[in-house]
C-alpha cells in the first residue's frame, strides 16, 4: 500500500459566487477583467495552447508564472498549466463553472505541486493561502460587484 503526501493531494479550492455563470466565465477569461482580480496579464486567450505569463513579487523573491491552455468548454471549463521559469515541476490548475439558479459554484482545483521544489517557498500551505485569497475573495468581491452595477 502506498501512502501519498499530503503535498500530492490537489489544492481544492469551491465557493458559490452570486452572479450567473456568464459574468463568472467572463471574469475567468477576458484579459481585461483578469487584470482587476487576478494578475497583471499581458494578454490573455481562452484558446487551447494559448501562452500566457506573468510576475509576482514575494517576500522579495521574484516568481515567473509561464502556462499554457489545455481546455477550454465554454462557461463550463477552463485548464492551464502553471509552472515557474527556472524551476523544476509542472502543475495544472482546472476550474469548473456549475450553474446554481442565478448563482454560480465554482471548483478551482491545483494539482502536480508535489513536482515543485521542496522549499517553504512552494509549501502547500501557500497554494492553498493564495487561491483562497484569489478565488474566495478578489474574484467573489469582483463578480458580485459587476453584478449590482
Amino acid at each position: 500500500m502506498r501512502i501519498k503526501s499530503e503535498l500530492a493531494e490537489a489544492v481544492v479550492i469551491e465557493r458559490i459566487f452570486d452572479a450567473p455563470v456568464a459574468r463568472v466565465w467572463k471574469a475567468l477569461t477576458d484579459v481585461d477583467q483578469m487584470r482587476e482580480w487576478y494578475f497583471d496579464l499581458k494578454e490573455f486567450k481562452p484558446q487551447l495552447g494559448f501562452e500566457f505569463e506573468f510576475v509576482v513579487e514575494h517576500e522579495g523573491k521574484t516568481y515567473h508564472h509561464l502556462c499554457s491552455v489545455t481546455e477550454v468548454i465554454t462557461e463550463k471549463k477552463i485548464a492551464y498549466t502553471w509552472r515557474y521559469k527556472g524551476e523544476p515541476g509542472d502543475s495544472l490548475v482546472t476550474i469548473e463553472l456549475f450553474p446554481e439558479s442565478s448563482r454560480t459554484r465554482l471548483r478551482l482545483t491545483h494539482k502536480g505541486l508535489e513536482t515543485f521544489p521542496k522549499t517553504p517557498a512552494f509549501a502547500r500551505k501557500n497554494f492553498e493561502a493564495g487561491w483562497t485569497a484569489i478565488i474566495g475573495t478578489e474574484l467573489k468581491q469582483f463578480v458580485e460587484q459587476k453584478q449590482k452595477e
